[in-house]
């Protein structure tokens, strides 16, 4: 609460201005695809015309982002306030507006359970039975105070999950940022429920916010769909290289291995599915949309040094030089970019 007090909530405050928000979106994207990523959820602000602003330039580039406006009616300054009134009709307003058009989708996108009442997470709940097509994006259990603090306002919710799960907010097309702090039945509720978590590396060692359990999500006793999250309102970078970078590494404090195999499964295929995409993009099937990425595993001179050997098509050679792109890759790596087959980004041609 103390980094979305100083740093987050001032911000937000400034996409009132549309103009500011059209900057932004642009600045935003084009940093999605200099590094690589053509598909995203993200996370805008109360004014619905920053979701308008994310939207007619995702148009622009024709690129497959998820997005809504943020509700929040307490717990946060005045001018990010919204009511439940204006929420539902803000929203069902931008869902009729921008979900499905073109390869564009809408997300109902209550901040979390903190900032919203009972009565706005009801008509948030409404909104998903009305058009049952669209996402869910929130936060569950980032941080151990959270907890706490939604455990004082929902007194009669079990547990964190259920809060959302209360007013019909956990189905198969929601996702949930971060999920630190789970517990079993919550990991096996999300698994039954078909829902998303999305871990946010980066953010959460920025933020000290705890260590995810990948391992138990991706257990066979409580299989969730996880999907990778740079996070950069909390997160340390747009790359996804390093995203998987952090995320090896806090695996490893829980002595547990990520493999490249594994992570770059995250970033792609695993990646479509979070986002419940599979069948249109995460892999080079035919018929897919083709949003691809070309990679340059010697980019660097340290790259070079180290993948200098690497001529091989072995599995044990492939999987190897794809950890060094986990360890040592960056945004420099993304040789070109395509978004529904169209190149949107080369280095050093094209300015983005």
């Amino acid at each position: 609460m103390e980094w979305l007090d100083k740093y987050t909530f001032p911000v937000e405050g400034k996409f009132q201005d549309k103009t500011y928000a059209q900057q932004i979106a642009s600045f935003f994207l084009d940093q999605l695809i200099k590094n690589g990523t053509t598909s995203a959820l993200v996370l805008t602000t109360i004014y619905p015309q920053s979701v308008d602003a994310i939207f007619e330039a995702a148009e622009l580039r024709n690129m497959r982002i998820i997005a809504g406006k943020m509700l929040m009616d307490r717990n946060a300054p005045d001018y990010l306030l919204d009511t439940p009134e204006t929420s539902y009709e803000d929203s069902k307003n931008l869902i009729k507006k921008w979900h499905g058009k073109g390869r564009l989708l809408y997300a109902i996108t209550p901040r979390f359970a903190i900032t919203s009442t009972p009565e706005q997470l009801h008509l948030a709940g409404v909104l998903k039975q009305e058009f049952p097509d669209v996402y869910v994006h929130t936060h569950l259990s980032e941080q151990k105070s959270e907890t706490e603090k939604v455990a004082q306002l929902f007194p009669n919710s079990k547990d964190y999950l259920d809060v959302y799960e209360k007013f019909g907010l956990v189905s198969n097309k929601s996702i949930f940022a971060h999920g630190i702090y789970l517990s079993n039945s919550e990991f096996n509720r999300l698994s039954q429920a078909g829902s998303t978590i999305a871990f946010c590396p980066t953010s959460n060692l920025f933020l000290g916010s705890g260590l995810f359990q990948l391992h138990t999500a991706k257990s066979q006793q409580t299989p969730v769909k996880v999907g990778l999250g740079t996070d950069v309102g909390g997160g340390t970078s747009f790359s996804i290289f390093q995203t998987m970078n952090d995320a090896y590494k806090i695996s490893q404090l829980q002595g547990q291995n990520l493999s490249s195999l594994k992570a770059f499964y995250l970033a792609t295929l695993g990646g479509a599915k979070s986002l419940f995409l599979e069948q249109k993009i995460g892999n080079f099937d035919v018929g897919k949309e083709a949003d691809l990425v070309v990679l340059d595993t010697r980019v660097t001179p340290l790259l070079k040094l180290r993948n200098y050997r690497n001529n091989s098509d072995s599995l044990t050679d492939i999987i190897d030089e794809l950890f060094t792109l986990i360890i040592l890759g960056d945004e420099r790596v993304v040789k070109a970019t395509y978004v529904a087959g169209n190149l949107v980004y080369e280095p050093n041609i094209m300015s983005v």
